[in-house]
């Protein structure tokens, strides 16, 4: 009897990915800070989930080497965030505080979803061991 690691752990795996990708984007966000003309990009997470979701629903399998390869995108929802300050002169819409504290926010996100993940591998191991 196989596991099957998607029926198990759903739409929880794709959450870690999602928070990586996000932790990027608003790191090259502060990194560019000073980049003239610059423009701060954010992730949709929600728009990022429905697409991992989709993902996860409409997986196919190759019977055949003729066959479209189908692969899985996690990331996408990735959009120019509004600038909420106005412009210094140079055309950058990064805000270095507003970013920190995203960042922050993000990395404690990043963090529950892998405790929350560890969770559901600490129950496969107890439903295969036994206790």
């Amino acid at each position: 009897m196989t596991i099957s690691f998607d029926k198990a752990l759903g739409i929880a795996q794709h959450t870690v990915g999602i928070r990586a990708q996000r932790a990027e984007l608003i790191a090259s966000n502060i990194v560019n800070a000073d980049t003239p003309h610059y423009k701060a990009r954010d992730m949709d997470f929600a728009t990022a989930m429905r697409n991992a979701e989709s993902n996860l629903s409409s997986s196919m399998a190759r019977t055949h080497d003729k066959h479209f390869k189908v692969t899985s995108s996690v990331g996408d929802g990735v959009a120019y965030r509004i600038p909420n300050q106005p412009d210094t002169g140079d055309g950058n819409t990064v805000d270095v505080q507003m970013e920190r504290n995203l960042y922050m926010k993000n990395a404690l996100e990043y963090q529950s979803s892998l405790q929350f993940l560890g969770g559901k591998f600490k129950g496969l191991r107890l439903a295969i061991k036994g206790s």
